[in-house]
């Protein structure tokens, strides 16, 4: 093999592996941003019924009433609630 032959091939070889790393960050450069932020939010939601998978509403009485009828309706069909 000759020398322009190598220097083509291995223009050629780091040319793609740099196209190849600028589509990669493009793609994975937005998916790693909105994972950073996006887990702190889903951990809040879902720690309450994380012990044992499913929601147990709150039914104390001082609870009660201090609930909005939306909330107490998501409560009832055995929802996590999503509504103050």
């Amino acid at each position: 093999m000759n020398l322009m032959n190598r220097l083509v091939i291995g223009a050629g070889i780091a040319g793609s592996l740099l196209t190849g790393g600028i589509v990669g960050a493009a793609i994975a450069g937005p998916l790693a941003a909105s994972a950073a932020t996006s887990p702190s939010a889903a951990a809040t939601a879902a720690s309450p019924a994380a012990g044992s998978g499913t929601f147990v509403p709150n039914e104390n009485a001082t609870h009660e009433a201090g609930e909005s009828a939306a909330r107490e309706a998501q409560e009832n069909a055995g929802q996590f609630p999503t509504v103050p």
